[in-house]
């Protein structure tokens, strides 16, 4: 598994909010089971949320989303299957949104 990964949300309960999860836990502790993830939210649906430094918006697969840091969770690897794509190039916002929910920064 690979940090800024995107895989499609398997939930049935929150895949409608969330669609994608982005895996941001490094590869460096990959033998840890839980993966860390950020649910990406279409930005249509919680114009409300959006804080450009806490929840930065992004464009994958043609679509607007958010970054939804405030929802960072756990999740088993095995439910995390083939990755979609990668976020990899938007490292710095995705960094800075975490370092702004924890130190304000």
């Amino acid at each position: 598994m690979t940090q800024f990964d995107v895989y499609m949300n398997p939930s049935r309960s929150t895949k409608k909010a969330y669609p994608y999860l982005l895996d941001i836990q490094s590869e460096i502790v990959s033998e840890i089971s839980p993966r860390i993830v950020l649910p990406l939210a279409r930005r249509s649906d919680f114009k409300e949320q959006a804080m450009k430094k806490l929840t930065p918006m992004i464009t994958y697969d043609n679509e607007k989303l958010l970054i939804m840091t405030p929802q960072i969770s756990a999740v088993p690897v095995k439910i995390l299957k083939k990755p979609l794509g990668s976020l990899a190039h938007f490292r710095d916002e995705i960094i800075a949104s975490l370092d702004f929910a924890i130190s304000v920064i």
